[in-house]
């Protein structure tokens, strides 16, 4: 199993609209808005880390007004 949170910042004023989006991932858990350099903490956990690297890469990363994004995986 992989655990990671992903650390998120966004364009100004979209961070309801991209948690709403996140929140529609089946391996996404908790989503929320905070203040600071980021806009939005995304728990996510997968059976693989090939999974979590495809959530990351291939879904996350493609939404709109997505500035930038730092995964901090967690070991269990």
């Amino acid at each position: 199993m992989e655990k990671a949170y992903i650390l998120i910042s966004c364009d100004i004023g979209k961070e309801h609209e991209l948690a709403s989006q996140l929140r529609q991932f089946d391996d996404i858990g908790s989503v929320m808005i905070t203040y600071g350099d980021y806009d939005i903490v995304a728990e996510a956990q997968t059976d693989t880390s090939e999974q979590m690297d495809l959530l990351i890469t291939s879904q996350i990363r493609k939404l709109q007004k997505i500035r930038s994004t730092i995964t901090l995986r967690v070991s269990s």
